[in-house]
């Protein structure tokens, strides 16, 4: 193992990734190019390399924790694909319930990159004494429990609690709707890349309306042949709960209305003209808001502004996303793309391998 270089780690990841059909499945050369993006020089971990003046190499470390959230399997895919590309080690604390798509990637390397990856559901003593680098997802909570056990000499990397929505520009048809029913659908709406709200530019009146409405028959549709999980009682409650009001305001309230899977709590959407961005209790839950004038969507987005994360667009054209760069998210993308992030994305608005490495300079 010791002799097996970045290049041969490369290939090896990528007909791993290839062969699980991950979402924008890298290929050899993207892994290395990832590795000059973020270090300067592909072989830069193997042997020195020219920068500048000097002869730099870099030092990947021994031992990377990553500390997995039940509701970001791609997230883990990517990490950990990540620390294997730089020939580190690699604890995966998995939530206590598991994580199968994380599992099955494990199950499918080669066994020269298995030997690289220990996995479990429980955190063993010795793997956070041991760990140069620790890679957190998970809650406010869980990032800050990490936080206060990271000793100075330990790199921290923590992806903690965001949110995401969506803006469609023109005039939306039943493409786009399939589209956002494919973002709010995947993954139960459990990432932080899931949206929460979609904002519809009304160049028609009721154009919201009528877009909710297809989003409607697109996420019924969804449900049909990607049913969602099963649900625990509170998680049902919680969406129950929030349907009762809305039923309640849309007898006699007509900037509201609400449609629902029938005898389930599958799926929900809920028109809503006022334009505050309205936190989903997530698993199909999605509200649609007229999109108000852009120098007035920064007021709407006030409360959640510091946990932005994404924005599907639609159209992804030029024009849009100048308009929109200054909110705060870290992350623009087209409408039915919030789910697949490139392995290459600097995720919550960090570098991923940069901060892992320490360099030595000869010169």
């Amino acid at each position: 193992m010791a002799n097996m270089n970045t290049a041969t780690r490369a290939q090896l990841l990528a007909q791993t990734l290839s062969d699980i059909a991950t979402e924008n499945s890298p290929s050899a050369d993207q892994l290395l190019e990832l590795l000059s993006t973020e270090l300067g020089h592909p072989q830069i971990l193997d042997s020195p390399q020219t920068q500048g003046d000097l002869r730099c190499q870099a030092i990947a470390p021994r031992h990377i924790l990553h500390i997995i959230a039940g509701n970001t399997p791609m997230a883990g895919i990517q990490s950990l694909t990540r620390g294997l590309l730089l020939g580190s080690h690699n604890y995966i604390k998995l939530p206590s319930a598991g994580l199968p798509e994380l599992s099955r990637f494990i199950d499918a390397l080669p066994p020269a990159l298995q030997n690289l990856v220990e996995s479990s559901t429980e955190l063993p003593d010795p793997w956070l004494r041991n760990s140069q680098s620790l890679i957190v997802f998970g809650s406010d909570d869980t990032i800050q429990h990490f936080r206060q056990q990271v000793r100075a000499d330990q790199t921290f990397l923590a992806h903690g609690h965001r949110l995401s929505f969506g803006i469609l520009f023109s005039d939306p048809d039943h493409h786009a709707a399939q589209l956002a029913a494919r973002d709010v659908s995947l993954f139960d709406q459990q990432g932080c890349l899931s949206p929460h709200v979609f904002y519809i530019n009304e160049n028609q009146p009721n154009t919201a309306l009528t877009f909710a409405a297809q989003l409607a028959e697109e996420m019924q549709r969804f449900n049909q042949h990607s049913p969602r999980r099963t649900l625990s009682t509170e998680e049902i409650a919680d969406i129950t709960a929030l349907r009762d009001v809305y039923d309640y305001r849309q007898v006699n309230d007509p900037s509201v209305k609400i449609w629902c899977s029938q005898d389930s709590t599958d799926w929900t959407v809920i028109y809503e003209q006022d334009p505050q961005f309205a936190v989903s209790p997530l698993n199909r839950v999605i509200f649609v808001k007229p999109l108000p004038l852009l120098d007035q969507l920064p007021q709407a987005l006030f409360l959640v502004r510091p946990h932005l994360s994404s924005i599907a667009i639609h159209p992804f054209e030029k024009q849009h996303f100048e308009a929109i760069q200054a909110l705060g998210a870290s992350r623009i993308c087209p409408l039915g793309k919030s789910q697949q992030p490139s392995l290459f994305w600097h995720q919550d608005g960090q570098a991923q391998l940069a901060p892992l490495v320490k360099w030595i300079d000869f010169g």
